[in-house]
């Protein structure tokens, strides 16, 4: 076996997380849970302090009370 050692660079790393590729990967993750949960409800991929971060929220009535009775959301990103 051999002793290899690794060490992250962590501004690479951070980098990555922040990077252009990156909000693209979630963009297209938050548009497939927004389709699946339906009308009413609306995406954002925003940047952070340590990484880019996607929502998907209810922003209609309708949307907030399904999302409140059945777990819509929950239920879109578990698919």
């Amino acid at each position: 076996m051999s002793k290899m050692k690794f060490k992250l660079n962590n501004t690479g790393v951070g980098a990555l997380l922040k990077s252009d590729e990156m909000q693209n990967v979630l963009k297209n993750r938050a548009t497939a849970i927004k389709k699946r949960a339906g009308d009413g409800y609306e995406q954002d991929v925003y940047i952070g302090k340590n990484r880019a971060n996607a929502m998907v929220s209810a922003t209609t009535y309708q949307a907030k009370r399904d999302n409140m009775k059945n777990n819509t959301l929950l239920k879109a990103v578990s698919k």
